[in-house]
């Protein structure tokens, strides 16, 4: 069983990009199995237009689904929703590790060039925010990403209880943060009446965003994100943030211990990982699959819920989406160590190196896909044709991610990014870079 590759370039003095001999594959596999599923949990979610509907609309279109669709979205809610995510967080946990152990090689700080590299991410994130789509994740990686800077010299045991606490604790501030009115209401009837006013209150801004991404332009998108974003959305964005940052600091902590640097001599580490994480999966999942049917069958609904069941669901759909992304990251890993599973998970890497300029283009295909400026095709694809057309896209884009990286050395969108980080433009073409590399400073 060969090992997975591993860093054996020393690094240079100079602070430059990562050079593709440099690279860790199974990491590049891991991201670009991560973006797809990322990719389906905005379809299925947000680009469709499913969180927009009216909650008597959803759930009407769910008891009255075809058997393809039910499967679909319940096979959605219990392996995907929240896990690749979880996944895509941990890798840029990870990433920061990498970049840290190549600047302590070099006997330099990483804080300057990984403030840049932030910083120009923040504002693509921003663009990409107001100007596509509003579910960026960029920007809130990027304002997330500084503070890995206050742990990179921590211990390995104040990571881990760290990123625990982050990870499932911040899920209970988070329900209490959205519904603190609510809880700071006089009476149970007044807090019930706190809570149907702001579920109206989503619904009509919900409502109005809708219609515009449906009938409007450009323009009327764009206005319309604005609003949602700011009255709607920000707040929940507010709760789960330091969610992703526990996965963030779990990605550090994995880096620091370079596990994926020699594999084999953590096999049962990853080995350890498959069962606990199945574990975990199925039980945060699993719980959060049976309240979900019973919202269906409408035994409660959102105004009826207690409010235990709020604070007790939140750390558990955590625990849920943590357990199945472990799954992932060691089931792929411990495939990665067969020469055969090698090979064909790693068409994904191509992917995965080029994961910024793939992101930004399912938004870009997406909204012209979806919104009314577009084919308008929201609110009109069931779970199951939502899913055939991210793997139709994915696909796509996995074939010009390998013709691309056949000629350049990083996608378009990476090599802006690098550019404005190392402020001047990278050599772009494969034979460029080796020309440099000969006449670089040692």
């Amino acid at each position: 069983m060969p090992p997975a590759p591993s860093d054996v370039s020393p690094p240079s003095a100079v602070a430059r990009p990562v050079d593709s001999s440099e690279r860790l594959a199974v990491l590049d596999a891991l991201r670009g199995f991560a973006l797809c599923g990322v990719f389906i949990s905005n379809v299925m979610v947000w680009f469709s237009g499913r969180v927009f509907l009216p909650r008597e609309q959803t759930l009407a279109a769910m008891n009255n689904a075809s058997l393809a669709d039910t499967v679909t979205w319940q096979a959605f809610s219990l392996l995907v929703a929240g896990k690749f995510i979880t996944l895509f967080s941990f890798l840029f946990g990870l990433g920061f590790a990498v970049q840290m152990g190549r600047a302590e090689a070099r006997g330099t700080s990483i804080t300057p060039l990984y403030v840049r590299r932030l910083g120009v991410m923040l504002v693509m994130g921003l663009s990409h925010l107001f100007l596509i789509w509003y579910g960026d994740i960029l920007s809130t990686y990027a304002v997330l990403g500084f503070g890995l800077l206050l742990f990179r010299g921590r211990s390995e045991r104040t990571l881990l209880v760290c990123a625990l606490l982050f990870a499932l604790g911040w899920s209970v501030v988070g329900v209490a943060i959205l519904k603190l009115p609510q809880l700071m209401a006089d009476t149970p009837e007044a807090g019930a009446a706190i809570a149907k006013a702001a579920t109206e209150k989503s619904a009509a801004i919900r409502a109005q965003t809708l219609a515009a991404y449906a009938h409007g332009s450009w323009l009327d998108t764009t206005q319309a994100t604005f609003h949602f974003f700011f009255r709607d959305y920000f707040p929940l964005l507010l709760a789960i943030t330091l969610s992703t940052f526990g996965r963030f600091l779990l990605g550090l902590l994995a880096g620091r211990r370079r596990i994926f640097h020699d594999v084999p001599q953590h096999l049962g580490l990853f080995r350890r990982l498959l069962g606990w994480g199945l574990v975990a999966g199925v039980i945060g999942s699993g719980s959060g699959l049976v309240l979900q049917q019973l919202m269906l069958k409408q035994v409660f609904t959102p105004e009826t819920l207690p409010t235990w069941v709020s604070f007790a669901m939140a750390p558990l759909r955590n625990l849920g989406d943590l357990g199945f992304a472990a799954v992932y990251v060691s089931g792929i890993t411990l495939l990665f160590q067969r020469a055969a599973w090698q090979r064909a998970l790693g068409l994904l890497a191509p992917v995965g190196r080029m994961a910024l300029t793939n992101y930004l283009s399912q938004s870009i295909l997406s909204v012209l896909f979806f919104y009314g400026f577009g084919l308008g095709f929201i609110t009109k694809l069931g779970p199951a044709a939502c899913v055939a057309y991210c793997l139709a896209v994915f696909c796509v884009q996995g074939v010009w991610s390998h013709l691309w990286l056949a000629r350049f050395r990083f996608g378009p969108a990476e090599w802006v990014w690098r550019s404005l980080t190392y402020g001047k433009a990278q050599p772009m073409r494969r034979d460029d870079a080796a020309s440099q590399r000969t006449t670089a400073p040692a």
